[in-house]
């Protein structure tokens, strides 16, 4: 499974890139906001730390516009994956980017119905947000599940981004189910390092290595 960053921290994404286990990026215009920068600025730096897909999000709502803006956004750098949101118009331009080459990411996907629409229209990736279905009374994990039978039924070539992930063991279920990439802000995923048996571990073996006196 691909692990994507949900952030638009510079200082994070080059950290956990530095680990090299970073496959790319994601970001909407709430975390752009939050950064408080320019957005082709940070976007264009974003691109330049990972070599991975950094998705940059559409404000349009309509066809034109979203085409408009994303004539702009893929022109940032190569690995710019153009965001645009589950809707009729997003669909319209998420078939007419990726026709001639555009990575695109349909986000704001909470069905299977929309992930098989989103499928049809040519979609690089869709995003279902498993934190906000269930906060809504669903379950986040049961939609990635119909997702991914939906798609080998018919060998869909679009990539389940899981999304909304706010703890490890969502990461844990979306990989068992077959989730291809899941994207988490960095505190979770930094967690998934940490077990206390671990840290216990590195603690025994350094208390009795300090008893040799040796060094290596």
């Amino acid at each position: 499974m691909k692990f994507f960053v949900d952030t638009a921290d510079i200082a994070d994404i080059k950290e956990l890139a530095d680990t090299g286990l970073l496959d790319g990026v994601t970001t909407n215009p709430s975390i752009i906001a939050k950064s408080g920068r320019d957005f082709r600025e940070v976007t264009a730096e974003i691109c330049g730390l990972v070599d991975g897909p950094v998705s940059a999000e559409v404000v349009a709502l309509d066809h034109a516009g979203m085409m408009r803006e994303a004539e702009i956004l893929r022109k940032i750098a190569d690995n710019v994956c153009i965001k645009v949101p589950l809707t009729i118009d997003g669909l319209k331009t998420c078939k007419k980017l990726t026709a001639d080459g555009t990575m695109v990411n349909v986000t704001l996907c909470f069905s299977a119905n929309q992930a098989l629409l989103a499928a049809k229209a040519g979609a690089t990736f869709v995003s279902p947000f498993i934190g906000r279905h269930d906060d809504n009374g669903f379950d986040g994990i049961d939609l990635i599940s119909d997702i991914r039978l939906i798609y080998d039924n018919y060998a869909y070539e679009t990539q389940i981004l899981a999304a909304s992930i706010r703890h490890g063991v969502h990461v844990l279920q979306c990989a068992k189910i077959g989730a291809d990439v899941m994207t988490a802000p960095p505190a979770v995923i930094k967690g998934l390092f940490k077990h206390i048996l671990t840290d216990k571990g590195i603690e025994g073996f350094m208390a009795d290595w300090a008893k040799t006196g040796q060094s290596i």
